[in-house]
């Protein structure tokens, strides 16, 4: 079984962060800047473990794990200045009580008018974690909603982001929980009247073939069926006719194609799916795979690359398809420094795929370790993503990598 090394208690691991300011950062064929420290006295947040998202103007949104006002954990934006910088603005801070939720560990969405949703892995009415949504109000300032709070009949410990449906429904993953304490895929519903309907679609049982343990989101297909990944498969849950949801497994990794997919797989134009292992393939530090849908049924997988450690090992985050159409993603260690890297791969002219390493985190840790959750890209190519650690204070970053 995989446990992805969740913030919680790894306080430790900053006592490795030990500076050396003889130390240059390592040479990169990209430029990386950090757009942002978080700082750990916590008033701003600190150690965001998920990447961030933009809205159409280029200000990015994210979550840390900790910090903000109680040290429970914000919902940040940071916001580019006219004559260069950025601001960063704290949009909340979970309450102690923890009613509102605490740790935010899984990236945010908007729907179609700028409201922002996410998961926070403890707190609640149950203290199980929960489903929360920020509104903008007239004053510059963000309300937050608790939508549904689990209580572990229903799933515990929500990890990862949320996805929307065209009807305004949102779906998501519970690490463990539901009805055989495996964890679950779940449904939230708006109500006519207001409030949200929750409904588990699929609870994970370690005895059978259907995975457990999911820590990545979902991905939607144009007909509405749900992938996503648990354990060492690739699923697909699809909706049936009378009401309730059929799951098939697409694959089950073996150690040598990449074990533990514990990211969010994303689609490509023509339909295959992309995603990344956390360990396994040729050299035992996780893979790159694809998953091609096959005319008489079924999926084949395909290794597109396998980490060797200098190049990166444990990849949590899922991938991206950036500007040119390359995938692009991040390592959360290895490299020269074991400090994580940002990658790209290339398709061959001949088949096969090419592996660049845009930018490995140096050893002084100032440019940031340990980016857990991820990039994202803009429409020039610039990739933006989080270390969990490192920067100017060791809070974290939120860097910029410039083609």
């Amino acid at each position: 079984m995989s446990v992805r090394i969740s913030p919680v208690g790894s306080r430790a691991i900053l006592a490795i962060l030990t500076v050396s300011l003889l130390m240059t950062c390592a040479s990169a064929t990209a430029q990386e800047r950090v757009i942002y420290s978080f700082d750990l006295d916590g008033k701003d947040g600190y150690q965001p473990a998920a990447s961030v998202i933009s809205d159409a103007a280029g200000n990015l949104y994210g979550t840390t794990y900790y910090g903000g006002s109680t040290g429970y954990g914000t919902v940040f934006e940071l916001t580019p200045k006219a004559g260069g910088g950025w601001t960063e603005k704290v949009l909340h801070s979970f309450n102690d009580n923890g009613k509102d939720g605490y740790a935010p560990l899984g990236s945010l969405i908007f729907d179609g008018v700028g409201n922002l949703y996410g998961t926070t892995e403890f707190g609640g009415v149950y203290a199980s974690g929960t489903v929360y949504e920020l509104t903008p109000k007239a004053d510059g300032k963000w309300m937050e909603k608790v939508l549904h709070s689990f209580n572990g009949k229903d799933g515990y410990a929500p990890f990862a982001g949320l996805t929307f449906d065209g009807s305004g429904n949102l779906y998501g993953t519970t690490y463990s929980g539901g009805a055989y304490g495996w964890g679950t895929v779940f449904e939230l519903t708006p109500k006519a009247g207001g409030g949200w309907m929750e409904k588990v679609l699929r609870s994970f049982n370690i005895n059978g073939n259907g995975g457990s343990f999911p820590q990545a989101g979902l991905v939607l297909d144009a007909a509405g069926n749900l992938f996503g990944a648990a354990s060492d498969i690739v699923f697909e849950l699809t909706a049936k006719a009378g009401g309730g949801w059929t799951e098939k497994v697409l694959h089950t990794f073996k150690s040598k194609y990449g074990t533990f997919p514990d990211a969010k797989p994303i689609f490509d134009s023509t339909g295959n799916l992309y995603g990344t292992t956390y360990g396994g393939g040729a050299y035992g530090d996780g893979t790159v795979f694809e998953l091609m849908p096959q005319a008489g049924g079924g999926w084949t997988e395909k290794t597109l690359h396998s980490f060797n450690g200098k190049d990166g090992n444990d990849c949590f985050a899922g991938l991206i398809f950036g500007a040119g159409g390359n995938p692009f993603g991040a390592t959360k260690q290895g490299g020269a420094y074991d400090r994580g890297t940002v990658f790209e791969l290339t398709p061959k002219a001949g088949g096969g795929w090419t592996e660049k390493i845009l930018h490995t985190f140096s050893d002084n840790g100032k440019d940031g370790v340990y980016p857990d959750g991820g990039v994202i890209s803009d429409a020039q190519g610039n990739l933006y993503g989080t270390t969990s650690y490192g920067g100017a204070h060791n809070g974290g970053t939120v860097f910029e990598i410039a083609p």
